[in-house]
């Protein structure tokens, strides 16, 4: 186990804070300072939190941590082994772990919410979208609601080498409790900019009633809300994180407190944003 000092992203010009909606260097009222990290095995695809537990993803398996000591408990597979291909960003509802799932990079691009019960990481069940919107990056629970995204990208893979669906075709979908899509949104040019040729690939609503979002790679986060009016998601601010992309979660038994990752090293990082 590794545990950093602290350390503050302050969103200044020098350090790569963004304009709101442009991308351009400026300040944040409300940086996000590092608080700590532990070394995960499944660090590469995103995380989830409750109140005493961090799930950590990898593509097939997640790996429940104990959030105090950091100490691995248990990990959850699929139900037979081959069945899982890509998980992505996940949330907990309830005693119920919920994972974004998709069978990134084939084609045609299909989609599905697994399930594990959380105290005993068994598999739970499963939902399948088949061919849908593109490939299920992750979704939340929020205001009632769960809120999905399905990622498009303009990078070329496999051997049709063509692109995978094109990035600004990404959506965020907002569905009832069947998963029936109730509103969806675009996201606007200047996110769509800075994921390229990749996509939005993870997502959490925050205590302040925004949406964060992230790219695959890059330490920063996009801050949006919903319009007034349109289909297309406002950029409130870009922050540096100290993630690097992937999946997010704000920890909601402790409200400020932001959960993710950095893939390259396989790390968990935890941030608080100050003034939250």
């Amino acid at each position: 186990m590794r545990i950093a000092t602290r350390r503050e992203f302050i969103a200044v010009a020098a350090s790569g804070a963004f304009l709101a909606g442009t991308g351009r260097p400026s300040s944040s009222a409300r940086p996000f300072q590092e608080i700590g990290r532990f070394e995960a095995a499944e660090a590469r695809q995103g995380v989830a939190v409750d109140a005493a537990h961090v799930f950590v993803i990898n593509d097939t398996q997640v790996g429940k941590y104990d959030k105090t000591t950091h100490r691995l408990v248990a990990r959850g597979a699929g139900p037979a082994p081959g069945l899982l291909i890509h998980l992505d960003g996940g949330v907990v509802v309830g005693d119920k772990l919920y994972c974004a799932h998709s069978n990134y990079p084939g084609l045609p691009m299909t989609s599905s919410v697994e399930i594990w019960d959380t105290s005993t990481m068994k598999h739970a069940g499963s939902h399948s979208f088949g061919i849908h919107a593109g490939s299920l990056t992750w979704l939340d629970r929020y205001d009632g609601f769960w809120w999905a995204v399905f990622g498009n990208y303009s990078r070329v893979f496999g051997p049709s080498q063509q692109p995978y669906g094109n990035t600004r075709w990404t959506v965020l979908e907002k569905l009832d409790d069947s998963w029936r899509i109730i509103s969806s949104w675009i996201f606007p040019e200047a996110v769509l900019r800075r994921v390229e040729p990749m996509s939005v690939s993870g997502g959490s609503w925050g205590p302040d009633g925004l949406l964060y979002c992230t790219g695959h790679d890059a330490p920063e986060l996009y801050v949006l809300k919903l319009p007034a009016a349109g289909s297309v998601l406002e950029l409130v601010e870009t922050v540096p994180s100290g993630g690097h992309g992937q999946g997010i979660a704000w920890d909601r038994s402790s409200p400020g407190v932001l959960y993710g990752i950095i893939k390259s090293e396989k790390v968990v990082v935890v941030s608080r944003r100050l003034g939250a």
